[in-house]
């Protein structure tokens, strides 16, 4: 009896053209089906493992083969088997296993009693987990992805009650790949303006696959450039890059970028590419570079670099090129005066590369006659057109100062430290200085320690400029400028206090003791 349901495949029409379509058919649905549901079964694990997509085609495709060789239906993985076993605690291949010698002894020894279940029944129980596939949450979740995604989710859905679950899922198919070859045309190149010391620079950021789909918008991009453009082809986050377009690329190097008088460098090309890196940009202080500068243009730059690390839009730098580069000699635009504290490295602050400051930390950023020599070195011989005295909030010496002078003791008696002193004095006339609190004048009032840490700055250019004439003969000049700053350690910004020139004055400089 059981034998009967048992037929051999009919190897006389395996080349007949009849049969090639439906069994190309089912095994497109079938696979599509799989995948589909492996992805949704996956989203379902509480315990969010990964099902291997390979190895479970492949034991579908060899049950499907050994089912037709004994007259079985084509089988698959579906969603509805898969969410009810993962809902009744399915933890498990074992769930499945038994799910399936379940059906298999319903089939030979119940059918007349499955046959007798309403079919209303069983449209429930599919409407039911049908409606838990797809609640409302399902819906928001593609909304949040973005519009395209849930235009290509909603279309998907509409061909398959429409149509099929082939012709569905195909349309589907089709309309995501619209939406990614919309978004490589649009997004394939992108640009951004960076400002160098040498001046601006055109970064053109191709992406990661670059197509023909990319060379009408970058051929337009190439066009918009005017003589005396600096513009770099970077390369450096690609895989590919379609020959028509390295076609483009190695022409306008090699004609057009030089007809035109444009600046043209190439970054991060491979080396089976016809075309070879080449930089022509300054993102280094040069001599040339230094000698062009004013006081006030590097101010600007100093402000522009410290907005890029806020905004994390730093700038792509080839650190390997700028030691290079810098060999053989230094020429920095500015001199910086910080802090020891580790959270406030100038440099990255304020977005600079190897050579372009000059950078003395002291803790509290006090001055002291070797740090005036270093800043005279800095500006008289060695070329900076800028200091700044760089403070921080939260500042540890500016903490301990208020500590001290709060409770009236002596910081190297305290400590133990006795070269302390040329540290905590100058402070501690800032903190004298500070007359807006009257309560809470102590490390634990943040507010109060910020503005002597301000107070603190003023005092250092002050002091800069009564004990050296060289400095204050060049800020007379306009050779130089010096300017306070407070970074914020909570947010990565410069606040930048008076220059020299309008610095307040409320009176005599602080006394500095040497160590």
């Amino acid at each position: 009896m059981f034998s009967a349901l048992i037929r051999l495949p009919d190897f006389s029409r395996l080349t007949d053209p009849a049969i090639h379509v439906p069994a190309l058919t089912l095994a497109v649905v079938a696979s599509l089906e799989t995948l589909l549901n492996i992805e949704a079964t996956d989203r379902l694990d509480p315990q969010r493992r990964v099902t291997p997509r390979n190895r479970e085609l492949l034991a579908q495709g060899v049950g499907n083969m050994a089912a037709g060789m004994i007259g079985g239906l084509p089988m698959t993985s579906v969603i509805v088997r898969s969410s009810v076993n993962v809902n009744a605690g399915g933890r498990t291949k074992r769930s499945t296993i038994f799910h399936g010698m379940l059906l298999l002894a319903s089939v030979v020894w119940l059918p007349g009693l499955l046959n007798q279940i309403p079919l209303a029944a069983l449209a429930a129980v599919l409407i039911v987990t049908g409606f838990k596939l797809a609640s409302p949450q399902i819906f928001r979740s593609m909304w949040r992805e973005g519009s395209g995604q849930f235009l290509a989710f909603i279309i998907t859905i509409v061909a398959i009650v429409l149509t099929d679950l082939l012709v569905g899922i195909l349309i589907g198919l089709a309309v995501s790949l619209t939406f990614v070859l919309f978004n490589n045309v649009r997004h394939g190149v992108h640009v951004v303006n960076e400002t160098h010391v040498g001046g601006v620079v055109h970064r053109l950021e191709l992406g990661d696959q670059v197509t023909f789909l990319n060379r009408a918008q970058l051929a337009g991009l190439l066009d918009g450039f005017k003589p005396g453009d600096q513009v770099l082809i970077d390369a450096r986050t690609s895989d590919y890059i379609d020959p028509d377009v390295l076609a483009l690329i190695h022409e306008y190097a090699e004609e057009t970028a030089p007809a035109r008088g444009i600046r043209l460098s190439l970054l991060g090309f491979q080396r089976y590419y016809p075309l070879r890196d080449t930089v022509q940009y300054v993102d280094v202080s040069t001599r040339e570079v230094q000698a062009g500068l004013s006081p006030a243009k590097v101010l600007a730059l100093l402000k522009e670099g410290n907005r890029r690390f806020v905004s994390g839009e730093r700038l792509q730098r080839d650190l390997a090129r700028q030691v290079d580069a810098t060999a053989d000699g230094q020429h920095p635009m500015a001199a910086v005066l910080s802090c020891i504290d580790s959270r406030a490295p100038a440099e990255l602050l304020f977005d600079l590369g190897i050579g372009d400051i000059f950078v003395a930390r002291l803790a509290g950023n006090v001055a002291s006659p070797k740090a005036l020599g270093s800043l005279e070195f800095a500006c008289r011989i060695a070329g900076a057109k800028l200091i700044v005295v760089l403070g921080h909030t939260r500042c540890g010496a500016v903490k301990a100062t208020c500590d001290f002078v709060a409770r009236g003791v002596d910081p190297a008696e305290a400590t133990g430290l006795t070269n302390l002193p040329a540290i905590t004095e100058p402070i501690t006339e800032a903190v004298h200085m500070e007359t807006v609190t009257t309560e809470g004048r102590d490390a634990s009032n943040e507010n109060f320690v910020d503005r002597v840490a301000a107070i603190n700055v003023r005092n250092t250019i002050r002091y800069l400029l009564d004990n050296s004439p060289t400095l204050s003969a060049m800020g007379v000049r306009g050779e130089i400028d010096i300017v306070g700053a407070m970074y914020n350690v909570s947010t990565g910004r410069l606040e930048f206090l008076d220059s020299a020139a309008d610095a307040p004055v409320p009176g005599p400089a602080p006394a500095i003791k040497v160590a």
